[in-house]
């Protein structure tokens, strides 16, 4: 519950301290006196939008404190102690201070906060409503958000287990979803990349293998040279000469070895001619069989050449010569075994996507037949508030749009669109509210939820700025005790025209413009019982409750609100 605020240098505020109490506040005084701005202050210690201009002019900061008598030993404590914040046993303190230069600074129980955390706890402590809230009703996208508000702790634990599935697989549905398309461009550097590779497998390429193919090329283009240079060599070493070299050395080498006992430069000169002797015979050996091997093999040549042609392609293709191809060969190996593991990893994904989603469509369809179910309840529910509101007439219905034929891609929200449909009046049609409600029902009808919201449990304080537009007489009336019964269950702050509802308050807050030293300022200031009749006769219409029957219908509706709230439980 609210304690106090304290607001500092908010536009035509300089300073001032509200003290609050159990029940029903409502904020009452002329147009312009500043209403507006109380609200302002508590979005602003709420973690709202930072507007510089509601700084006081002629002042380099505004700030606001709330001060809440906030039970800090349930969930509110464990959220402190999560935020490492201590409360110390005392009262729950919000701070906001803004500056000229846009600067914002925010404390809880003393302790700097981002302005996310404040608004985190804020939205545990106070709900504010304004006037330009009714467009959540008017807006069919917003009803579905509204109807799950009023669902349980079960509701909430579904709704949130079909959020975080569709989350699941909406991220492994991108990841899967850009692979494909990614494969799908690869998909021709793939079948490239496997050409080429089984391109270079086939030629069995070896290093050195281009050097020994040429030289066995230039040997067939010189085929006939060589084989007559080994004929003339063969026959000069141990051919039909008349006197070939060998028969010429042997005669020698004999007589060497004849005198090689007489010393040792003999023996010296015999074994080196024999040994040339052996030498040359070698030679003619290896002559003698490149002879026979040396005739022109022309199917041999072309294998020769078409050999070295592949090598020159398969080197204008991939490298400058055979290690730089064989380099590039494995190199694109490499590259289609990466392909090959994005499709096992395509694969994998596919497989989770299928689970994901299969997961998905079961807690969808749980939370379908959950929203339903509360569908149902709620319709009841908003039928009998509205009665209590003067609309007894009207038929209350949230409308399922119709499953389109192809399921749709999972929402975190579900597979649900509802829509929030009326008939005001009997044997009208339901249609949906933004094309029949009025103003004055669309109060009734978000005032009919925020005491479900009450009933239901929630936040400790409420706040409603000016929900009365478009009403008056028997239905203001009818607002007037609706806004009563929810402060039996919560504290509730109104900033109201109506009487009606400044008479049933509890407590009522005059506010009200001053000027001091020629500035204009904005105080507020607790009316006494007294003070309260010549309010609500003012808002009757009576010029400042001096209207004799104006005061005296202002006293007598102040009593009337005393006696039924004595009498309501």
């Amino acid at each position: 519950m609210l304690q106090t605020l304290t607001i500092r240098n908010i536009a035509l505020i300089e300073a001032l301290t509200i003290d609050f109490g159990p029940g029903l506040h409502t904020l009452t005084g002329e147009t312009g006196a500043g209403k507006s701005i109380i609200v302002d202050a508590v979005n602003l210690v709420l973690g709202g939008r930072s507007d510089r201009g509601l700084i006081r002019t002629g002042t380099e900061k505004a700030s606001v404190e709330a001060v809440f008598s906030e039970d800090t030993t349930g969930g509110i404590a464990s959220w402190l102690r999560e935020k490492e914040i201590d409360p110390e046993d005392g009262p729950l303190i919000l701070y906001r201070e803004i500056t000229v230069t846009g600067r914002s600074i925010c404390r809880v129980c003393g302790v700097a906060v981002p302005l996310s955390t404040l608004k985190e706890l804020a939205e545990q402590l106070m709900d504010i409503h304004g006037q330009h809230e009714n467009r959540f009703l008017m807006d069919s996208r917003y009803h579905l958000q509204l109807l799950d508000g009023t669902g349980g702790a079960a509701h909430q634990a579904l709704l949130q287990q079909t959020t975080e599935s569709a989350d699941a697989f909406l991220r492994c549905h991108r990841r899967y979803a850009a692979l494909v398309r990614e494969n799908q461009q690869r998909q021709a550097r793939r079948e490239e990349l496997e050409k080429a590779v089984a391109e270079l497998e086939k030629a069995h390429l070896k290093p050195g293998e281009e050097e020994t193919l040429r030289e066995e090329r230039e040997r067939s283009r010189h085929a006939g040279h060589i084989a007559e240079g080994l004929r003339k060599a063969y026959t000069g070493i141990a051919g039909g000469d008349p006197d070939p070299a060998l028969a010429l050395l042997r005669p020698a080498a004999d007589a060497l070895d004849g005198i090689a006992s007489y010393g040792e430069t003999y023996r010296s000169l015999a074994q080196r001619v024999r040994s040339a002797y052996y030498e040359l015979e070698e030679c003619g050996h290896e002559i003698n069989d490149l002879l026979n091997t040396a005739a022109f093999d022309p199917a041999r040549a072309e294998r020769v050449e078409n050999r070295l042609a592949l090598i020159a392609r398969l080197e204008r293709r991939y490298g400058t010569d055979i290690p730089a191809v064989l380099a590039a060969g494995k190199q694109m190996q490499t590259e289609l075994d990466a392909l090959a593991e994005a499709d096992v990893e395509s694969g994998r994904l596919e497989k989770e996507d299928r689970a994901l989603l299969a997961d998905y469509r079961q807690k969808a369809k749980a939370l379908t037949e959950a929203r339903m179910q509360l569908a149902s309840r709620f319709e009841i529910g908003m039928t009998e508030q509205l009665k209590d509101l003067g609309m007894e007439s009207t038929v209350f219905k949230v409308d399922f749009a119709p499953r389109p034929a192809k399921p749709s891609l999972p929402r975190v929200t579900g597979d649900d669109d509802v829509s929030f449909l009326i008939s005001p009046n009997p044997g009208e049609p339901l249609k949906p509210l933004s094309k029949i409600a009025s103003g004055g029902e669309l109060s009734r009808l978000m005032l009919a939820l925020k005491n479900m919201e009450a009933v239901r449990g929630g936040v400790d304080c409420m706040v409603f700025d000016e929900i009365d537009t478009g009403i008056s007489g028997r239905v203001a009336q009818a607002v007037a005790e609706k806004m009563a019964s929810i402060s039996r269950q919560r504290q509730v702050l109104c900033v109201t025209h109506l009487p009606q509802l400044a008479a049933m308050a509890d407590t009522q807050l005059l506010v009200e413009k001053t000027v001091s030293d020629g500035r204009t300022g904005t105080h507020v200031r607790c009316l006494t019982e007294t003070e309260r009749i010549d309010e609500v006769a003012r808002m009757l219409g009576g010029a400042s409750g001096s209207d004799e029957s104006a005061h005296d219908h202002a006293a007598h509706m102040l009593e009337a609100a005393r006696e039924l709230k004595a009498k309501t439980p």
